[in-house]
């Protein structure tokens, strides 16, 4: 099933990030500098480029805002757990990953990628049901994030977790009731971040498989944070301890 990358930052985004592009599709009389800049570069790097109707954007992506310009991508290839921690070896770092259980939203898991993707998280873990899966949405919400981030897909998220232990890395999960704030943890050590459904939070057994539950403290009259802007919110205390800021 292919993809769909829409608007011009995002498209190009995914032209530098050596992603498998079938082609570029350009709706008929669009212009600007920055159409023109992707246009060059999609066919210095062979990607066919084509000129189509307004109606045939619309089929493929409805009435999404696409600046004019689409990119379209093959089925969003899904790698091994193994490789996340790879990439923390190769890079001489401690592995950092995020763990989305049960997120449906794809403006949120697009959201939660592009955080991560700032942040240099190694990869991000999702389930294969009762799941977002990386979609032309979620490509559109993280501003190209996806295509420089590796993704795995598991079948149950628990036996994920249990495998990254495996692998050395500690699990911290979040809960609003948890009995630590998110900035009294040391995450210096092989860390995942488990965050949970938008409006059940996390599952009762991801908890519980959670070597540390943290909290973000809430001074209003709402209860809890959007997903997505918790999981930035944690990713960046991350940063910030490992980098002893």
């Amino acid at each position: 099933m292919s993809r769909y990358v829409v608007g011009r930052n995002a498209v190009a985004e995914a032209l530098q990030s050596g992603e498998n592009i079938e082609s570029v599709l350009v709706l008929f009389g669009a212009q600007g500098f920055g159409l023109e800049k992707i246009k060059n570069v999609a066919k210095a790097k062979s990607v066919p480029v084509k000129e189509v109707s307004k109606q045939r954007i619309r089929e493929l992506v409805g009435n999404i805002t696409t600046q004019g310009i689409i990119a379209v991508l093959g089925e969003k290839e899904y790698v091994q757990m193994e490789q996340f921690i790879e990439i923390a070896n190769t890079r001489n770092e401690k592995p950092f990953i995020v763990v989305c259980d049960e997120v449906e939203d794809p403006h949120n898991l697009g959201a939660i990628t592009r955080s991560a993707e700032a942040c240099g998280v190694h990869g991000i873990v999702i389930p294969k049901h009762r799941s977002v899966q990386v979609n032309h949405t979620v490509t559109k919400a993280s501003a190209g994030a996806t295509e420089h981030l590796p993704f795995t897909r598991v079948s149950n998220t628990g036996t994920a977790i249990d495998e990254l232990k495996k692998m050395g890395v500690w699990i911290v999960g979040t809960d609003s009731k948890a009995p630590k704030y998110y900035t009294e943890i040391d995450y210096n050590m092989p860390v995942a971040i488990v965050v949970g459904n938008e409006g059940k939070g996390l599952r009762r057994l991801i908890k519980d498989k959670s070597d540390f539950l943290v909290r973000i403290p809430m001074y209003g009259k709402v209860s809890s944070l959007n997903v997505s802007v918790a999981t930035a919110l944690l990713l960046y205390e991350v940063v910030r301890k490992r980098k002893g800021l």
